[in-house]
């Protein structure tokens, strides 16, 4: 057989083998890439409640230490322009669990109350929105919030749970059902609806002194009024004082408390053991679910009023009682990403920390500062339109998946967490509502150079206070201010003596023209721009006014959440353990009447 002949042969016989090895591959990358694409990532999200962008060695402060949030930083993606939906607690935290603006669920106000004030409030998160934990679950996650809620209990009755976290999602929970405030802590001065209860407790005065006069003047002869009436006015100033007091003399026992599920396991709280509960329980669901994939939303009650800080930590900071608690929020998180490494899930979870809004510049004491720095910003928690309100840390990590150390300078909001995890479980983003976050991933992963978001709108309760358009074709960040603030005393950067700044009314100014900022080169918001000094000052004006017209044909009437029915304190609606009104328990279940 001659050499032609051979190689005639082996022709055939080498292009079988290789179509073979061809299959061979293409059947191992197929298994590869759906190996790949079945592979669900634990999901950790840890949010920290009021603190401020430039409280992180990572984001510039070089005087306290928070050497575990700036290792996540060092070891993921860092962005410098994550921002709020909203400036304060529950309606941040309520656009964070559904991507969406919170006036779109009902979760904001058109005046008044701004926030949930009561667990035995009516009003809280819509059991018809879908939170990212609902999908989540449905994916096969096990799902677990720790810390804080403040997005409602009850609807109807003491145990119908309709706002419940377990009712939205979430498989488990232990923490807050409502939000620290200076009524948990035996001592601090009343912080829930403080001005209004003030002047009840200055008209039951003034009532009573009255009536003593009146009994004064009978016994005296003065006045000729019956004993029976006068006792049937004592009578009605003393119903009077129980119907407010009932509610207001016991904010602490009615407000702060413990929930494990659906079970009061603290009421009301002992605060000094709180912080290390949260972590043994953050750490516990992480060792019970090690084996599966997990979505675990850490809710810190760091750093939020009255400060509660172990004495491990008490005066180890340079700046008071608040830097201390910075620190041992650090501490805290620490533990849980040590957590994660012990177990070898670090390369495996997709980690994410943040914060609710900007630190609380109103919040002071005789003895200085409670709230947070917001670093370069202006402003502060409260303020829908200044950056301090609403620029917060964001920082994301995913070793081997995520590169290291990279600075992400895109706008970019917390609404974005929805999709972005939604994607990373395999889940769909519902289509039968308007979404307004877009998935972090093609950014992070460096598929797209630029953030989905060409404009942001940021509100002030149900005012829209200010608008973003950033300019992918220049590069330029343009702000408008169409409300600001009323600063006090005038020259401050805050509104103090207030609590917070108002949306509305005659705090605030209305800007006719609309204040300019270009961000990318004024992050301070410190030099207005006019049409004598910028060129484009007509046309960005205009273009962000058509977006703001056509962003507002999105909106549709929802019921109102923070509506004075669902915002009052209702007592058949209040959690309570053991007999009401004598609500009593410790952390072993141990019932007791006082």
């Amino acid at each position: 057989m001659g050499p032609r002949m051979h190689r005639e042969r082996a022709a055939p016989a080498a292009r079988n083998s290789l179509s073979v090895l061809l299959i061979v591959c293409l059947l191992l990358r197929t298994c590869e890439l759906k190996a790949a694409s079945a592979f669900k990532p634990n999901i950790l999200l840890i949010m920290a409640d009021d603190l401020g962008i430039g409280d992180l060695g990572c984001y510039g402060n070089d005087t306290l230490r928070t050497p575990n949030i700036d290792r996540l930083a060092e070891e993921g993606v860092r962005l410098t322009q994550h921002l709020a939906a909203a400036p304060l607690c529950t309606p941040s935290r309520a656009a964070f669990l559904t991507g969406r603006h919170s006036l779109r669920s009902g979760m904001e106000a058109s005046d008044g109350y701004r926030a949930l004030q009561w667990n035995a409030g009516s009003g809280g998160l819509p059991e018809n929105e879908t939170t990212f934990a609902r999908i989540l679950q449905r994916e096969g996650y096990a799902t677990g919030l720790i810390g804080k809620w403040h997005q409602g209990v009850n609807c109807e009755s003491r145990t119908d749970h309709c706002h419940h976290p377990l009712n939205h999602g979430f498989d488990y929970f232990y923490g807050m059902p409502f939000t620290l405030v200076n009524d948990c802590h035996p001592g601090r001065p009343p912080e829930v609806d403080a001005s209004l209860r003030a002047q009840l407790c200055h008209y039951t005065q003034l009532m009573a002194l009255g009536i003593l006069t009146l009994a004064a003047g009978r016994t005296c002869g003065f006045v000729s009024v019956s004993w029976k009436a006068v006792m049937g006015l004592a009578c009605l100033v003393f119903l009077f004082f129980v119907s407010w007091y009932s509610s207001f003399g016991f904010v602490g026992r009615w407000n702060c408390i413990l929930m494990r599920n659906h079970d009061i396991m603290e009421q009301p709280m002992v605060l000094e053991g709180t912080a290390h509960r949260l972590l043994k329980e953050a750490i516990s669901y992480i060792e019970r679910n090690k084996d599966r994939p997990f979505l675990l939303f850490v809710s810190l009650l760091h750093v939020h009023i009255p400060l509660v800080t172990t004495k491990e930590f008490l005066g180890k900071s340079q700046h008071g009682l608040y830097g201390d608690n910075v620190e041992e929020m650090d501490w805290l998180i620490g533990r849980i990403l040590n957590a994660l490494e012990e177990r070898g899930l670090t390369n495996t979870t997709f980690t994410y920390f943040t914060s609710d809004h900007g630190g609380h510049l109103e919040a002071r004491s005789e003895h200085g500062q409670l709230g947070g720095w917001n670093g370069i910003y202006r402003g502060g928690k409260g303020m829908g339109g200044w950056e301090g309100g609403i620029r917060v840390p964001g920082i994301v990590r995913w070793p081997g998946v995520l590169p290291a150390g990279r600075v992400i300078q895109e706008p970019t909001s917390l609404m974005d967490v929805f999709p972005t995890v939604v994607q990373l479980a395999g889940g769909q983003v519902p289509q039968d509502r308007v979404m307004d976050g877009h998935s972090l991933l093609p950014l992070l992963q460096e598929a797209d150079e630029h953030s989905a978001h060409d404009f942001l709108f940021h509100y002030c309760g149900k005012y829209l206070h200010a608008a973003r358009w950033h300019d992918k074709h220049s590069g330029r960040l343009w702000k408008v201010h169409y409300m600001t603030p009323q600063f006090h005393p005038e020259g401050a950067g805050a509104c103090y003596g207030r609590g917070v700044c108002p949306c509305s009314g005659d705090g605030v100014t209305q800007h006719s023209p609309p204040l300019l900022f270009d961000l990318s080169k004024d992050p301070s918001e410190a030099r207005p721009l006019s049409p004598g000094t910028e060129p484009l000052y007509q046309a960005v004006i205009a273009t962000v006014g058509e977006a703001v017209r056509n962003h507002r044909k999105t909106l549709s009437p929802v019921p109102q959440q923070f509506s004075l029915s669902n915002i009052l304190w209702k007592p058949w609606l209040q959690p309570c353990c053991g007999t009401f009104p004598f609500c009593s328990c410790s952390q072993d279940g141990d019932h007791s009447e006082t």
